[in-house]
């Protein structure tokens, strides 16, 4: 897209299944800035330590493989294997890691002509002066269908309580962690996406980014 500036930042953060992922990658596309998972960067450790037949619990040893991690080389269909999200919540919880991880988002951010950031802590920690951040979110209730949906389209077979409960146990570790809680950044966008499709979360979104581009040609 024409008229981009140097360097602009979206931030989108949001609990599971909230669907920020695909927004992310929507508006990524949309005004051709680079897009991040940040939640690949914690399974990229993960699978980093359980390749080396490394401990999980060793946090010198995360750290280096966390300040290791190629960042282009983050493969979203293996890194969404189950076990190793089990495994990228036993690290995501150390803060070195964390602090090693969070250098490589914001590099990240820095790199011209900007990107496109989901996550947790992504307006409040990694990218707090982002030009526009956004919080996504939905019931546990719709989250889990999504999810339940998403398995069975593709082929596989899913309880659906066992995904809500999951999904809030994640809400409740994620919201209540000691070190970059889960939380809206002060002036973020709420977006609730309960009742919305793609399409329309998407649109509501590029108001939001299309009305700060405008201010910013003002500044």
């Amino acid at each position: 897209m024409t008229g981009m500036p140097d360097k602009f930042t979206i931030a989108i953060d949001g609990p599971a299944a909230s669907g920020k992922g695909t927004l992310a990658r929507r508006l990524a596309s949309q005004y051709g800035l680079h897009h991040l998972d940040t939640g690949l960067t914690y399974r990229g450790v993960a699978k980093a330590l359980i390749d080396a037949d490394e401990p999980l619990d060793d946090v010198a040893i995360a750290e280096r493989a966390a300040r290791a991690l190629d960042l282009g080389a983050l493969d979203r269909a293996v890194l969404s294997a189950h076990g190793i999200g089990e495994a990228a919540s036993k690290v995501a919880v150390m803060t070195p890691v964390r602090t090693a991880l969070v250098d490589k988002q914001r590099a990240f951010a820095a790199t011209p002509p900007g990107a496109v950031l989901d996550g947790r802590d992504i307006g409040t920690v990694v990218c707090p002066e982002a030009d526009v951040k956004l919080y996504v979110i939905a019931s546990p209730e719709v989250r889990a269908t999504r999810r339940w949906r998403e398995i069975e389209a593709g082929g596989g077979t899913a309880d659906y309580a066992r995904i809500l409960a999951d999904i809030e146990r994640r809400d409740a570790r994620d919201m209540g962690r000691e070190d970059s809680p889960l939380r809206p950044a002060n002036d973020a966008h709420l977006l609730d996406t309960s009742e919305m499709d793609i399409e329309t979360a998407f649109q509501a979104a590029c108001k939001l980014v299309d009305a700060r581009l405008a201010a910013r040609k003002e500044d």
